[in-house]
């Protein structure tokens, strides 16, 4: 019964310190901005490595003090927290820590020499070109490659999506689609940001034959009235 209890302590505790972890790592990254992964730049995946080993050393060793984990999380965070605040400050500091970008694509030709020094292939090139819906390169006027790993395409004129100025359209003027109901909840914030009620609301439902917002699993909608639909049948 002894080792049984010592066991289910054991457990207990090893789930407590999982779990301050797990919100204490949240907190860290919510501190240090909004990126996805792919967009991290070095010093931040590297922090990122270095912060999923310490909160799993933490949880493991449930022999150390739980504390010894936490300080060189939140050292670390606070580390990339000026990192970044100097990184705004300073345009040499900021090349230093994140590099600048690499012109890899000018007008139809590929820059062999800037690529050899960013150790970046033709292989990488066209993989990240067919991404961004380009198969040519004689297509592309520039593709510059971030210091993210991103590669950002401009395409010359020819092959470029059209667009109102050029058949001299006057388009309206841009606006954010809310979701007014998702998953059969009604959002009423997200309804008045668009300048409507919740009787437009119901006119809307009545017409597509819609007794309950419960029955729609997405209704999203603009400033001017665009929507869109789905039922939870559908």
């Amino acid at each position: 019964m002894g080792n049984i209890g010592y066991g289910v302590r054991k457990m207990a505790i090893s789930l407590i310190r999982t779990l301050i972890l797990y919100f204490l790592i949240i907190i860290s990254f919510r501190w240090m901005g909004k990126r996805q992964i792919g967009e991290l730049q070095p010093s931040e995946l590297v922090l990122a490595i270095m912060i999923s080993d310490l909160a799993t050393v933490s949880m493991q060793s449930t022999g150390n003090p739980l504390i010894s984990g936490i300080i060189p999380i939140i050292a670390l965070t606070v580390c990339e927290i000026v990192l970044s605040f100097v990184s705004q400050k300073s345009v040499f500091f900021r090349k230093l820590v994140t590099g600048t970008p690499s012109l890899v694509i000018t007008n139809g030709k590929i820059n062999v020499e800037e690529m050899k020094k960013i150790r970046f292939n033709i292989d990488d090139l066209f993989e990240q070109l067919r991404i961004g819906g380009y198969t040519t390169v004689s297509d592309i006027a520039y593709a510059v490659l971030e210091t993210n790993g991103q590669l950002s395409i401009v395409p010359k004129e020819a092959v470029r999506p059209v667009c109102p100025k050029d058949l001299n359209l006057k388009p309206e003027k841009a606006t954010l689609s809310r979701n007014i109901i998702k998953d059969g909840t009604v959002d009423k914030i997200n309804l008045k940001e668009i300048g409507k009620n919740e009787a437009w609301l119901l006119k809307i439902l009545e017409k597509n034959h819609i007794k309950n917002p419960k029955d729609v699993f997405l209704l999203s909608a603009d400033y001017y009235g665009n929507i869109y639909l789905q039922k939870r049948e559908e």
